[in-house]
């Protein structure tokens, strides 16, 4: 089994939820008392926030940089950044390190294709829904992206900072994400990427119309499926592992 490392606390809302499913999904896999094996750099988000605001993405980059470092040093063998936003600094990240950096929008747009819808919608911050980072990555991946009208986008964007990222979760504001939900729908889009990983605290597949893609769930998901590449079955004695070829 590898080690996850995981550069969190952004916020540490959605980290928390990463740490459940990744420890979920091992159990699923392997059963019994097993949980990942993984390492948590968390970082103060007040001050990832801040540089965001102010367009400082270099030295964002090299803050998540150096607890990538960090978490390669305590042993991580793959790593995660848990937040769709800060994937606009992965390369300077992945580039820092030499263990591999899962991309969300990767594990995001391999879920889309696996279900076989290509017009998607897109939620997330400001950032995610209109610069090329995120969303160009998605459509080259081959998928048709759409995003909410400049209003619903403003919508969107402060619910995350000011609400979820607190640990708000308010029913007029699931209502008014329902809306902008229904308006991407009208406008032809056959599922919902909850792009920014705070989101799934207040939308689910009971609110949408259409299937929705939660991101934080599909990356932790992809990284089980790395970590346990190569255990085929564990029982009381521990994992067994698939033959070299």
């Amino acid at each position: 089994m590898k080690t996850i490392g995981l550069i969190g606390g952004m916020s540490w809302e959605s980290t928390a939820e990463y740490y459940r499913i990744l420890n979920e999904r091992t159990r699923d896999r392997l059963g019994g008392l097993h949980s990942a094996r993984c390492v948590i750099y968390s970082v103060d988000f007040a001050e990832i926030e801040q540089l965001q605001v102010q367009g400082r993405w270099e030295e964002a980059g090299a803050v998540l940089a150096e607890a990538a470092l960090s978490l390669e040093a305590a042993g991580a063998d793959l790593l995660l950044i848990c937040t769709n936003t800060m994937h606009k600094v992965a390369d300077m990240v992945g580039a820092a390190v030499s263990v591999p950096l899962l991309h969300l929008a990767d594990a995001t747009a391999d879920a889309v294709r696996a279900s076989g819808l290509r017009r998607v919608g897109l939620l997330g911050t400001a950032f995610t829904m209109e610069q090329d980072f995120y969303r160009g990555r998605l459509e080259r991946s081959g998928l048709d992206v759409r995003v909410p009208d400049a209003g619903g986008r403003a919508l969107v964007h402060r619910v995350i900072y000011e609400e979820l990222c607190l640990g708000v979760v308010r029913d007029d504001s699931r209502a008014a994400y329902q809306e902008v939900i229904k308006d991407l729908v009208a406008r032809g889009a056959e599922g919902v990427i909850l792009g920014c990983t705070e989101i799934e605290l207040l939308i689910g597949p009971q609110d949408s119309p259409v299937p929705i893609f939660p991101t934080a769930r599909l990356h932790a998901e992809a990284a089980v499926t790395d970590a346990l590449a190569g255990v085929v079955h564990c029982g009381d004695e521990g994992p067994k592992w698939a033959a070299a070829p």
